[in-house]
């Protein structure tokens, strides 16, 4: 179950940014096959001035539609992130407008017990799940 975090510059109205995080969770049920009740996201709007996404040399321009995302999941291989990358930018471009030099996305990795659901257990293991 991947948690995700999603920063962007404020602006979008609550419809767009939904929908921003809908094709987020598509794409993660599609290429990393994250169960669809499996859902954990947190959306930040910032001020431009604030959302600093150079282009690490890359020679391209981003605008005031950039967007960061970052997931924190398990046991992904390189191939379904590279998927990931390639298939959030189709997507969100598509579905969102978000041209692909706007995203940024970093994947990070966790493990079973780095997560509890509530209750104060960690029920991965604990037998829980």
């Amino acid at each position: 179950m991947p948690l995700v975090r999603i920063d962007v510059v404020e602006g979008r109205d609550p419809v767009a940014l939904r929908r921003l995080a809908d094709v987020v969770q598509e794409v993660l049920e599609e290429v990393f096959a994250a169960p669809p009740r499996d859902r954990y996201q947190v959306i930040d709007e910032h001020p431009a001035r604030n959302v600093i996404l150079q282009d690490t040399g890359l020679g391209f321009e981003r605008t005031d539609d950039r967007v960061l995302v970052q997931v924190f999941q398990q046991g992904r291989t390189a191939e379904q992130k590279k998927a990931l990358y390639a298939r959030l930018a189709d997507r969100l471009e598509a579905d969102c407008g978000v041209a692909p030099t706007d995203l940024v996305v970093s994947v990070a990795a966790n493990s079973r017990e780095d997560w509890s659901f509530g209750l104060g257990r960690a029920q991965f293991l604990e037998g829980d799940l």
